[in-house]
């Protein structure tokens, strides 16, 4: 293909160095005719001139020139034409001349401004043009009705598209001299960076300014993201091929799963007129996958490096007999807090470079892994091994919590089980943690639960289970989280209330009439009562609590077998864990029942249990 300036002179072409003088056989000659002397002077409107190839394609009215060569083509191809060979070579010259001065906007449409993007307008209609005209050709040629052009097919789409393609990796192998990039720390994340940029930059400028010069059938923008995309991700898969040092391993998985797809064709001036979907992903998987898997082994290694040191940073301070910090009045330390954000930078960075939410989540598993050392830690603690126990653990019960409220709220950082498996990890400390100082108040109160059901309990006198729990209630909340003391005090309320339960059943108390039971019924109403109140106004939330001693009471309370039955029945229904041990002991308190009344009631609760 031949290239010539519009004004007929010699130009290299675009796509070859071959050069040709260019024939002006469409030059449009005028003549005149001798008007006679003694003609009157008449006056005409002039016509409007017609200009000529070589002069539309200096103006660059390109598609005026292509309608002139394909009127020519017309004449010179028609059923009758006498047209002469040079004729045709010529017109076939002329064909060149315009097709490279397309070639030549084409080309600079990316850096064109306002009136040469007014030409690409042009530019599109002439490919327009010459593709139909190849068609009515091709048709022709298939029916043998005539002489075709030997230079037919031209097939400027397919011309107009490769031209694009060379355009496109020119651009981005060209991105020396954009700015930007410049605190990045390795030459490599710069390159990407700049062809990133590129890319985006071009791409805004043809969805702003080129997309409107086009027609529909072009699909411009989407033919721009195509071979963009194409050329990014043959310049990528380059760079992998000889290997990468951890950080730029990270930049380029970083373009490939975040930057590009949200930052560039999600974002606000592209998304509309790119369809992304079909673009797919930079690198193909058989290359993401070695890259994914060293960057999350480097990471799993890193985060279990950071939370052993962590850890052992703890057992150095308990070690030295250090008291835990104290914080807003309570007990605290900061490993959970330095562990949880450890983590959580570790996932959501995961999750940006990996651009997989599932994938990143092998990060978060680790944390499985660091409970477990964890719980070998307290459990050290509880056995007496770092010394300060109890203001150990109630520094460590808010680290629990902290542990716990991270989990629940982050769930979509798990796989169910390590979801599971965590969350029951803390469980059991806590579980742990909480039996430590409740068994302690249990030993402190044995003297005082020893009494109940006797006859001194049975007389009215003080046993001193609510003194002793206010006592030790005190102890524990002191520097203890209220959140952390809340929950505890509500398991203490627990095994407090089953402890009496357990005493009043066990005695050998026999209330032998109704006067009696209606005493007892009263005192453990009583007791009910103070020991609700206590609980509850030191931080328990256990309100339910309450109906297990006034339920027992209104047993002991009514004399009737068959309200009895029905007491029994809600009292098993309300509390499961009730057994039928429990009952007898229960109704053994009353001696006026008899051992068929007993066994009525019995039968009739497992009834309804089944």
């Amino acid at each position: 293909m031949r290239t010539f300036g519009t004004d007929g002179s010699k130009m290299t072409s675009l796509f070859g160095n071959r050069k040709i003088k260019m024939p002006n056989i469409l030059k449009i000659r005028s003549s005149s005719s001798a008007s006679s002397t003694n003609s009157p002077a008449v006056e005409l409107d002039s016509p409007p001139a017609v200009l000529t190839f070589e002069e539309n394609l200096k103006q660059r009215n390109l598609l005026a020139a292509c309608q002139q060569l394909i009127a020519l083509e017309d004449r010179l191809f028609g059923e009758n034409s006498c047209a002469l060979p040079a004729e045709r070579e010529q017109l076939e010259t002329q064909h060149e001349v315009l097709l490279n001065q397309v070639w030549l906007v084409v080309e600079a449409s990316l850096n064109s401004g306002e009136e040469d993007l007014e030409i690409l307008e042009e530019v599109a209609k002439v490919i327009q043009l010459e593709e139909e005209r190849d068609k009515q050709w091709q048709k022709a040629k298939e029916s043998g009705t005539g002489p075709v052009p030997d230079w037919r097919p031209f097939n400027c789409r397919s011309t107009h598209d490769d031209l694009l393609s060379k355009m496109v990796k020119k651009r981005l192998d060209d991105t020396e001299n954009l700015s930007g990039g410049d605190n990045l720390s390795s030459s490599l994340k710069k390159d990407i960076f700049k062809m990133g940029k590129c890319l985006k930059d071009d791409m805004k400028k043809v969805v702003r300014d080129v997309k409107r010069r086009y027609p529909e059938e072009f699909d411009i923008c989407n033919l721009y993201a195509r071979l963009y995309h194409q050329t990014f991700s043959a310049r990528l898969l380059a760079i992998t091929e000889f290997g990468l040092d951890l950080q730029d391993l990270i930049y380029v998985l970083y373009w490939v799963h975040s930057l590009y797809p949200n930052d560039v064709l999600q974002s606000t001036e592209l998304k509309d007129d790119i369809n992304s979907e079909h673009l797919g992903c930079l690198l193909p998987a058989d290359v993401l996958r070695p890259l994914e898997d060293q960057y999350l082994s480097h990471k799993e290694g890193i985060l279990n490096t950071w939370t052993s040191n962590a850890l052992k940073n703890e057992e150095d301070s308990c070690l030295k007999g250090n008291l835990p910090d104290v914080f807003d009045g309570c007990y605290f330390t900061n490993i959970a807090i330095d562990v949880v954000e450890i983590f959580d930078e570790a996932a959501k960075e995961a999750r940006s470079v990996l651009g997989d939410l599932n994938k990143a989540k092998s990060i978060a598993g680790q944390l499985n892994i660091f409970l477990a050392s964890y719980k070998s830690f307290l459990e050290a603690v509880l056995k007496g091994r770092y010394g300060n126990i109890l203001p150990t653990v109630k520094a460590h019960l808010a680290s629990l919590e902290t542990f716990r409220g991270y989990i629940m709220n982050n769930a979509d950082l798990f796989t169910d089980d390590v979801r599971a498996g965590c969350l029951s990890t803390v469980a059991e400390l806590k579980c742990l943690c909480h039996s430590y100082i409740t068994s302690s108040v249990h030993k402190d109160l044995k003297p005082a639960y020893s009494k109940l059901g006797t006859g001194t309990w049975f007389s009215g006198a003080p046993v001193g289970v609510l003194e002793g729990l206010q006592k030790n209630i005190e102890n524990i909340k002191t520097a203890l989280n209220k959140g952390c003391c809340e929950e505890l005090l509500g398991q203490l309320h627990k095994e407090v209330l089953a402890e009496y339960v357990s005493r009043l059943m066990k005695r050998n108390l026999k209330l032998a009439d109704e006067d009696q039971q209606r005493t007892a019924a009263t005192l453990v109403s009583e007791d009910n009562e103070r020991l609700h109140a206590l609980f509850t106004e030191a931080g328990s939330k256990e309100e339910w609590l309450r109906d297990v001693l006034s339920k027992i009471s209104e047993v002991l309370r009514i004399q009737d077998v068959g309200f009895i039955q029905l007491e029994v029945a809600t009292l098993v229904r309300d509390f499961p864990d009730i057994s039928s041990l429990h009952i007898k002991a229960l109704l053994s308190l009353k001696r006026n029942l008899s051992s068929d009344d007993i066994y009525r009631i019995k039968h009739g609760v497992k009834r309804r249990r089944e």
